[in-house]
C-alpha cells in the first residue's frame, strides 16, 4: 500500500515539474480578463484592462485579446511593446474596426495608428508623469532618450493606437454571460451558514 502511494506521489511530482509555468501564467493572465467580464466585473477590471475584439485576419473569426489602456483627454489607447510582430497589432492593421470594453461599456471604434509628431509626445509626456515604470523601461530597451528631438527620431519604433469612434459595424464584443453564478453564491452561502447552525 505504501508504495502505491509513493509511487503515486513520484508521478505527480514528475508531472508538476514537467508543467511549463511560464506558458501557464500567460494562459491565465489573458483568460482571467476575460472570465471577470463575462462574470459582471468589467466596471472593475475595465479601470485598466480592456477587452479589444477584432477580426483574425487568416481565418475571419472574432478573436478578444484583453490590453492595458490609458486615456488622455478622453481618448484611449494602447502600446504596443511587441513590435510590428504582434498577433494583435497585424490583425488591427489588417481591419481596424474593432469592439472595446472597458469601464466605459462597450464601443464600437476604429484603432489608428499614432503618427502624428505632437500626438505622440504628448502621449510619451503623459505615460513619463503618469506612468513612468512602464514607459521609462520601454524607452531605455529601445535606447531612447526623454527628449522630443530623439522621440521622434525613432518615432518609428514607438507604436501607439488610439481609437476613434465609428459608426460602422464592428465585431461583436463579450456578454456579461456568467453574472448569474453570483445569486447562485450567494444563495449557496446562505444555506451554508443554516445549516451550521442546525
Amino acid at each position: 500500500m505504501n508504495n502505491k502511494i509513493e509511487s503515486g506521489l513520484n508521478q505527480i511530482t514528475e508531472k508538476i515539474k514537467n508543467v511549463d509555468f511560464q506558458s501557464f501564467y500567460g494562459r491565465f493572465s489573458s483568460t482571467a480578463p476575460l472570465l471577470a467580464w463575462r462574470l459582471g466585473l468589467g466596471p472593475i477590471t475595465g479601470r485598466y484592462l480592456m477587452i479589444i475584439t477584432y477580426i483574425d485576419h487568416k481565418n475571419g473569426n472574432p478573436t478578444k485579446t484583453p490590453l492595458e489602456f490609458f486615456q488622455i483627454n478622453g481618448i484611449k489607447y494602447i502600446a504596443n511593446t511587441l513590435g510590428i510582430q504582434s498577433k494583435w497589432y497585424r490583425n488591427l492593421q489588417a481591419d481596424p474596426k474593432v469592439t472595446i470594453q472597458t469601464y466605459d461599456g462597450s464601443e464600437q471604434m476604429v484603432a489608428v495608428p499614432v503618427t502624428q509628431d505632437d500626438e505622440l509626445i504628448t502621449i510619451i509626456e503623459w505615460l513619463l508623469n503618469n506612468k513612468p515604470s512602464f514607459i521609462n523601461p520601454h524607452l531605455r530597451e529601445l535606447g531612447i532618450e526623454t527628449n522630443r528631438k530623439d522621440i521622434l527620431k525613432h518615432k518609428k519604433e514607438l507604436l501607439f493606437i488610439r481609437f476613434d469612434p465609428t459608426s460602422e459595424p464592428t465585431p461583436r464584443g463579450l456578454e456579461v454571460d456568467l453574472a448569474w453564478i453570483w445569486p447562485v453564491l450567494l444563495l449557496w452561502s446562505m444555506m451554508t451558514k443554516r445549516r451550521k447552525k442546525k
